[in-house]
This record gives C-alpha cells, sequence and structure tokens, in this order.
C-alpha cells in the first residue's frame, strides 16, 4: 500500500536502520531498551503548520504536551519526564509559556528535566516525552493485531478537522471566547458545535488512562490518530501484516456535524476518514474484549486476513482510501 511521500521516507530510513543492526522505528515511541521500561517519542509543534500563528503562548505549551502524550497513551505508557527545545522570537512570552507547561505536566504527572531555548523568526516548540511501563503493563504495538480483532475508536473524529478549517478560515479565540468567521449560515446549535471544534483542535485531550488499560491486557494494537482514520489504520495494519474491514455507519458522528460540514462546503465523510489532528486510539483487541464504557470507545470494524482494508458503505463495499495529512506531500 503507497501511503505517501511521507511514509516512503521513514520506510527508506527503516531500511538503513535496519541494516546497521537497529529497528525501533514503527510504533508511536521507541521502547529503551529493546523489552525494557521506558518509551520515548518527540514531536514539533510549529507556528503556522500546527497552530495559528498568534495563538496565545499558554495554548501552545498546553497543545505541545497533549500531542506527545498522545504518543504516550497508544504505548500504553504512563508520562514521566519532558525535554523541551524551544525557539522563538524576543518579543514572546515565554514565561506565560513555561507557565502553562509546567501547570499541564504537573496535571500529568510529567516532570519537565530539560531541553533547550533557540531564538528564531517563528515558534517552534520539539517536546520530547519519555513515558514507563505502567505496573502489571504491557507495551501496547502497532504489530499486535490478529486476524479477527475487533477495531474499535477511543473517541470521535473529524470535529479537530473542523476546527482547525475554522481557523484557515478566520475564527479566532480570545481566552474561552471563540469568533467564527462571519458569513457561515449555521444554526445557534451548529455555532455551539463549531466553537468546541476550535477548542478541541488547538487542544487535544491524550486518552492516557484508557491506554494504560490496554496496556493491562494481554494482548492489543494501537495508534493515535494524529494524521488521519483512514492513514493511520493503514498504517497499523501494515504492522500487524492484516487487513480491515470499517464500516461508515460506525463511524461516530457528532450532532449537526453534516450541516458544519456541508457549511464548509466539505464532504463529511471525506473529513471523518482523512481530517486528521483528532488524537485519539485506534485499537484492536481480541473479539471477546470490550473497553470499559466509561471510556466512550466506538466499535469500528475488524482484522481480517490479507493486506486489503475495506470501507463498508450503504452502497456497497470499496477499497479504504489512503487519506490524511502527509508533510511531504506535494500541494497546490
Amino acid at each position: 500500500m503507497d501511503l505517501g511521500s511521507e511514509d516512503r521516507l521513514h520506510t527508506w530510513l527503516r531500511k538503513q536502520l535496519s541494516d546497521q543492526g537497529f529497528d525501533r522505528l514503527g510504533d508511536d515511541g521507541a521502547i529503551l531498551p529493546p523489552t525494557g521500561p521506558w518509551t520515548v517519542t518527540v514531536d514539533h509543534q510549529i507556528a503556522g503548520v500546527h497552530f495559528p500563528s498568534d495563538l496565545d503562548p499558554a495554548r501552545i505549551a498546553r497543545r505541545s504536551l497533549a500531542v506527545n502524550l498522545s504518543d504516550l497513551a497508544a504505548m500504553g505508557a504512563k508520562p514521566r519526564f519532558a525535554f523541551l527545545a524551544l525557539s522563538c522570537p524576543s518579543t514572546f512570552d515565554s514565561r506565560r509559556f513555561f507557565s502553562a507547561l509546567m501547570t499541564a505536566c504537573k496535571r500529568y504527572g510529567v516532570e519537565l528535566a530539560g531541553g533547550d531555548l533557540a531564538r528564531s523568526c517563528h515558534v517552534a516548540a520539539v517536546l520530547t516525552v519519555v513515558g514507563q511501563r505502567a505496573p502489571r503493563g504491557r507495551w501496547v504495538r502497532r504489530s499486535s493485531g490478529r486476524v479477527g480483532d475487533r477495531l474499535w475508536l477511543g473517541g470521535p473524529v473529524g470535529l479537530a478537522s473542523l476546527g482547525q478549517q475554522l481557523l484557515e478560515r478566520g475564527a479566532s479565540i480570545v481566552g474561552r471566547r471563540v469568533s467564527l468567521p462571519p458569513g457561515l449560515a449555521l444554526t445557534e446549535a451548529s455555532q455551539k458545535l463549531a466553537r468546541r471544534t476550535v477548542r478541541i483542535h488547538l487542544l487535544p485531550e491524550p486518552q492516557i488512562n484508557l491506554g494504560v488499560w490496554l496496556g493491562r491486557r494481554r494482548r492489543a494494537a494501537a495508534i493515535d490518530i494524529s494524521d488521519g482514520l483512514a492513514m493511520d489504520l493503514h498504517r497499523l495494519c501494515r504492522e500487524s501484516q492484516v487487513g480491515a474491514e470499517i464500516s461508515a455507519s460506525q463511524l461516530p458522528v457528532a450532532r449537526r456535524f453534516e450541516e458544519l460540514c456541508r457549511a464548509l462546503e466539505l464532504d463529511p465523510l471525506q473529513v471523518l476518514l482523512g481530517g486528521g489532528e483528532d488524537y485519539v486510539l485506534l485499537f484492536a483487541l481480541p473479539p471477546r474484549l470490550r473497553p470499559p464504557a466509561t471510556y466512550g470507545c466506538s466499535p469500528l470494524g475488524r482484522l481480517v486476513d490479507g493486506r486489503r482494508l475495506s470501507l463498508i458503505r450503504n452502497d456497497g463495499t470499496q477499497p479504504l482510501p489512503v487519506l490524511g495529512w502527509d508533510h511531504f506531500r506535494t500541494r497546490d
């Protein structure tokens, strides 16, 4: 399956490292040592790419931590340490940034243990986080899926992508107040959803507790959805060497979601499958095992023999397209 230029680069890099005797790539975090108690992950947050250039420094800090912790959740890890490389202009309110970051770290039991500062024209926060295998837990790997496993979503998808679309079209946020772009023909209820999507996009909620629960099962496979449900499901299946069948009718859809998509002239199914920035867990469990209802998970489909990924719709079954974000894809 061709997942795009970013994944082709990843595949090439993985082969080069494998030829040198190293093979830690393929999951949301690297396990150190190979069977050890630690996992490490790193993520960028760049102004104008991942968030609006004028975003409140406190929101940048909280978002930077959240997206990294989502990777640890996909590994079944408990967060422990963080290392920050921050580059920013001299006018950036770095104290406000660090105050918010330390507060967020305290909430999740993370120690900010080091990093680096540099001056630059744009804000870029590169956060490395270290997680520990939970007591009585196992690592959750993308490669642990088996034929017959049921697929689950840890929460709704598509909302964060709509929030990103609204920000690109002129939405703004000051404090907790979200101002929507002018000219949108929305009911009051849909305006409420639109404002919610902006908040969801700017501050995802990492599913740490769900990840730890998965790590305490005998077997589970997981990935966090950052680039899009379809693309990340392709990635999970590639590592597990299986195919998948998912049902369009089982995708969890928020009320007024389709109305908001129409107002933005977007196809709802395309947004659900390829929007990205959801930061919820997509995971596979043995068929008799169900996640606790308190996590709000939704069944999505199942893993099947072979390498084919299929989308079941009312009008028939079709190949699941590789929809999602690719940083290196050429765009018009």
